[in-house]
């Protein structure tokens, strides 16, 4: 795969959480995105257990690939991230919780606001093999990798009718 200028290659995937883990132990950082109108770029506000702060725009390109795909992020100042928060965009809330199982570091998104109830596990790998190989924990449910109804940039537009109503449940 031809990368473009500056980019680099992201593996991940991911899973919908049917038995959502303890994460009393795991405190998660806030995450912050903004989904900007009309383009495929990426607002990010992290804060940190402590209270530190990051800010980073971020664009994933579009990739045959489901688990692969180029992504650039540049890093922000707090100011230079409040202009780009003016655009025109969608917000989506969720805390990030790190899980380590059999020596891996899987994240736990639990997702606020319209999005509450649902909740995803991912990890990312070296390499396109690296991720295919990774086993996920048994609380992982059912792979979304390949549902685009699952990207951030869709999670964005959707209220809380249209989530339950696609039901992001394990079927029963």
């Amino acid at each position: 795969m031809d990368l473009p200028k500056y980019a680099q290659l992201e593996n991940e995937r991911r899973f919908l959480v049917v038995d959502c883990p303890d994460l009393s132990a795991a405190p998660g950082r806030l995450i912050e995105d903004i989904y900007l109108d009309n383009c495929r770029l990426r607002l990010r506000a992290i804060t940190e257990v402590g209270g530190a702060r990051e800010f980073k725009l971020c664009k994933k390109y579009e990739s045959d690939n489901p688990v692969s795909g180029p992504v650039v992020n540049i890093y922000l100042s707090a100011t230079e991230h409040a202009v780009l928060a003016r655009l025109p965009g969608r917000p989506v809330r969720k805390r990030r919780h790190p899980i380590v199982w059999q020596g891996t570091t899987y994240s736990v998104d639990v997702f606020e606001g319209e999005l509450q109830g649902l909740v995803i596990c991912e990890a990312e790998a070296a390499s396109p093999a690296a991720i295919q190989d990774l086993e996920f924990p048994p609380w992982a449910g059912r792979e979304v990798t390949n549902d685009r109804f699952y990207t951030g940039g869709r999670l964005a537009s959707l209220g809380a009718a249209e989530l339950k109503a696609h039901s992001f449940q394990e079927p029963g």
